[in-house]
């Protein structure tokens, strides 16, 4: 979080960019892929150092400063319009603040329980079944179906060691990205700009923040706890924001949405130099089966 992750992001959260256009192919594709891979790289590995913070402050804690930080950013940034909206708008503004701060919440109880890299694989399950819901073609469900032997393998390879809460909290967090992208398009059609996600990320902020401090009082004020907390907030939304919306003007929506695809590779690479998370060949393989699979499910939901 993404993390506070795009239009299909971890642990991370999805941004509501305006449609792109078709871009050209050659250099300006070329660079769009690599603005997506490193907002991909800055979601995991900020999620990564998350983790880190965890021993002082807690999971709770954590998620306080890092959506605390992103709001009072983009609300600075963005400076949105708060008059002119009926009450469906703002019903829609506050649902997305809640799926939104809910995500990261789930999400980061999760990688306090299990590695980083098992834990985007499960949360990406979310966004992955909305795709096969909303395509409902029969290549979607071949490919939900290699997603659910990936998960059935990183089981035998190891759920046995796996924080039963942990997975919970995973798959929760999933379901909570996947309510997420469904009232980030409705309310990037109500609400100009960013001002959809900037009043969303308040929202989240004024739920997460009560829990932080409850959970870890004054630790949130040590100096040492708020420069990581800001650090956070800027690698897992600031610079991914930026980027993305970089590339969605170099990129057609379905070659952004593969690769994002690719989340939970990029997320076991950063538990590993990041956190010391190793895995087994075993999970490599079903990790790269739910890559594959949620590749494919986009691609077949674009068709």
């Amino acid at each position: 979080m993404k993390r506070m992750k795009s239009t299909v992001q971890n642990s991370s959260a999805t941004t509501a960019a305006p449609a792109p256009t078709c871009p050209a192919a050659g250099h300006g594709t070329l660079s769009g892929v690599g603005l997506v891979l490193a907002g991909a790289v800055s979601v995991q590995f900020g999620s990564a150092f998350a983790a880190l913070l965890f021993p002082r402050a807690g999971a709770l804690g954590a998620v306080a400063l890092r959506v605390a930080f992103a709001a009072v950013l983009l609300l600075v940034i963005t400076r949105p319009r708060l008059r002119g909206y009926s009450r469906a708008d703002w019903a829609v503004a506050g649902g997305f603040g809640l799926a939104l701060g809910g995500m990261n919440i789930l999400f980061y109880q999760a990688i306090d329980r299990i590695p980083l890299g098992p834990a985007v694989t499960l949360e990406v399950l979310g966004p992955l079944l909305l795709s096969v819901v909303a395509s409902r073609r029969v290549a979607s469900l071949l490919w939900a179906g290699l997603a659910l032997a990936g998960v059935y393998l990183l089981g035998s390879g190891g759920f046995d060691q796996l924080d039963v809460a942990g997975v919970a909290f995973a798959l929760g967090a999933g379901t909570m990205w996947a309510a997420y992208i469904v009232l980030n398009a409705r309310a990037g059609a109500r609400f100009p700009r960013l001002d959809g996600l900037t009043i969303a990320m308040s929202v989240a902020a004024l739920v997460s923040l009560p829990l932080g401090i409850g959970a870890s009082g004054g630790t949130l004020l040590e100096p040492e706890v708020l420069g990581l907390g800001l650090a956070i907030a800027v690698m897992s939304s600031g610079v991914p924001y930026a980027l993305e919306l970089l590339a969605l003007r170099r990129l057609q929506a379905a070659t952004f949405a593969v690769l994002t695809s690719l989340s939970p590779a990029i997320a076991a690479t950063a538990g590993y130099l990041v956190l010391d998370q190793g895995l087994s060949l075993l999970q490599c393989a079903a990790i790269a089966m739910v890559v594959t699979a949620s590749a494919g499910a986009v691609r077949a939901g674009k068709r």
